[in-house]
């Protein structure tokens, strides 16, 4: 089959799949910012969201199209530098007009799966999973989204961490947005510059909104800690 063993189709599946995880981005950014305003609001979601079977479809699906992404970054990481052979060793210089991002996309992708599995553990598994397992005691309580928000920001190592985390994700989704519709064949002489726009003001504007959480909930100046909500 074309998009499991030729290049292209192999593309084809690295942009579908991360286009489909920055729409659930997306969500999950919605999701955190009413967390700003509401605590019971965030709570409210997270019990629409919890452990009943189309969370945990939803959960599997989302889990495998990370893994395939994850997978065919490797795959072809590898093809890449096989194809250059001894060649790549020759240049020493950067290549104008090639972005950092463009050039890191590996190393970002590594920071951003260990950043993902620090994630899972502080709120999938105290969240979801505790849930699926109630026999497990966890503290603050499954069902209390708000206060595992609040309890993990309140650790400083945890908020440097996120920053980082969300920082190699701008930089990983900056590059990746606009690859993305080159390889899916959106990318005529004037769409190819709208789509690096575009792409960057979005993702922007998504990784900031993730940082405003973080940074609000680190110095206590959500408004709704200030309220009470």
């Amino acid at each position: 089959m074309w998009l499991i063993n030729s290049s292209i189709g192999r593309k084809v599946v690295m942009s579908v799949t991360g286009i489909a995880l920055i729409l659930f981005l997306t969500f999950h950014c919605c999701m955190n910012v009413a967390a700003l305003f509401s605590g019971e609001a965030y709570n409210t979601i997270c019990e629409l969201l919890g452990a009943n079977w189309y969370a945990v479809v939803a959960t599997l699906g989302l889990a495998a199209l990370a893994v395939i992404h994850i997978v065919y970054a490797f795959i072809l990481t590898a093809q890449n530098r096989r194809a250059r052979g001894s060649e790549r060793y020759a240049v020493t210089e950067k290549p104008e007009k090639v972005e950092w991002a463009s050039q890191n996309m590996l190393v970002l992708g590594i920071i951003i799966l260990l950043g993902l599995l620090l994630h899972l553990f502080n709120f999938w598994y105290n969240m979801m999973f505790a849930e699926l397992f109630p026999s497990i005691h966890f503290d603050p309580a499954p069902a209390d989204g708000f206060g595992k928000i609040v309890s993990t920001f309140q650790n400083p190592i945890y908020v440097v961490l996120y920053i980082i985390w969300i920082v190699a994700i701008w930089f990983h989704l900056s590059h990746g947005f606009w690859s993305a519709m080159h390889t899916l064949g959106w990318n005529g002489k004037t769409w190819f510059c709208r789509w690096k726009m575009i792409g960057l003001i979005y993702t922007t504007i998504l990784m900031a909104l993730f940082l405003i959480v973080v940074l609000a909930f680190a110095f206590n100046c959500a408004p709704s800690l200030c309220c009470g909500a």
